[in-house]
């Protein structure tokens, strides 16, 4: 009868703490669509693709990190992307950084590393240290949603004519994305002007720059000494060619040809979108969306994901005749 007794409330144990014992230190969180996302370390769903494949990434210190491909596109994405925007968004986000890694394959410019966190040379990239640094209390729900956007799209990439593309992406577009002929002189049947869909809801979609004609005279001197800034202000800048987004293809400065990027560069703009108007001694540039406008926009992705389109239909949209598939 004793014996019986002790095995009893040792059933009634197993029965009801054994499940206490198997719950995770981080709470899965649920997203806006009622989806289970993963805690911000977990690694159990990284794909089989990602997850063998190694990438050495030269850090802002210049120190280099050897990471899985899974780890180092869950650091490209929460350093290019919001990570409040919608998952179908942070899949498309995810396979484009995944093909612009892979076509810098072989041909890195980083004595060691495959590829840097220099948004200006390469991709961003954030550890998830800073990360959860960043996202305070939303650090779990924020690295969950990313985590799934890698391992949903695990070792899928992005192709035209059986080849990884130049996946480039920028963060707003005025309307409609540029083509790459019109920034850097180089046409590629991918990166063609497409309609956008973000619009007002963009945080600083429309800005400004005032600066004095004193200023705008320095800062072109420096850069193209041939200008000729003598004339009236309201005769500086002329002949601008615009894309049919608004987007500055070419304008003359002085007399000099320069491409909207120059003077976007030039002037630290936010996109090469703009208009100047003058008064007086002040000249005040007028400027919409933000980036280089070629590629992928990625408010304009959001935008569609919220429509209900897929990261497919995403990508396939900004990337004219290209496939999703995945990697040999």
């Amino acid at each position: 009868m004793r014996r019986s007794i002790t095995v009893a409330w040792l059933l009634l144990a197993i029965t009801f703490l054994l499940p206490l014992l198997l719950v995770h230190d981080e709470p899965l969180t649920r997203g806006t669509a009622g989806e289970e996302l993963l805690p911000l370390y977990q690694t159990g769903a990284v794909g089989q693709t990602d997850g063998q494949q190694m990438v050495s990434v030269l850090l802002e210190d210049g120190s280099v990190e050897q990471l899985t491909l899974a780890d180092y596109l869950w650091g490209v994405v929460a350093a290019e992307m919001p990570a409040s925007f919608e998952l179908e968004a942070l899949k498309a986000q995810t396979v484009a950084a995944r093909t612009y890694w892979l076509s810098q394959s072989g041909a890195s410019r980083h004595e060691g590393a495959d590829i840097c966190a220099d948004s200006g040379c390469c991709q961003a990239y954030i550890s998830r240290d800073e990360a959860r640094t960043n996202w305070g209390d939303k650090a779990t729900e924020y690295g969950g949603r990313i985590a799934q956007a890698v391992a949903q799209t695990d070792g899928l990439c992005v192709t035209y004519e059986g080849k990884p593309i130049q996946a480039l992406f920028f963060s707003s577009a005025p309307g409609s994305t540029v083509d790459a002929q019109a920034v850097w002189g180089r046409a590629l049947p991918y990166l063609v002007s497409v309609d956008s869909p973000e619009g007002e809801e963009v945080p600083n979609y429309r800005s400004q720059l005032t600066i004095t004609t004193g200023e705008f005279r320095a800062l072109v001197a420096r850069e193209f000494p041939g200008a000729d800034l003598t004339g009236p202000v309201s005769g500086w800048l002329s002949d601008f060619v615009w894309e049919p987004s608004g987007t500055v293809s070419r304008v003359k400065v002085g007399g000099v040809s320069m491409t909207g990027g120059q003077v976007r560069k030039l002037l630290g703009l936010r996109s090469a979108c703009f208009s100047v108007s003058v008064r007086g001694e002040e000249m005040t540039f007028h400027v919409t969306g933000y980036g280089h406008g070629v590629g992928m926009s990625q408010y304009g992705a959001n935008a569609m994901a919220r429509q209900g389109k897929s990261f497919r239909d995403i990508l396939g949209w900004y990337y004219t005749g290209t496939q999703v598939t995945h990697l040999a």
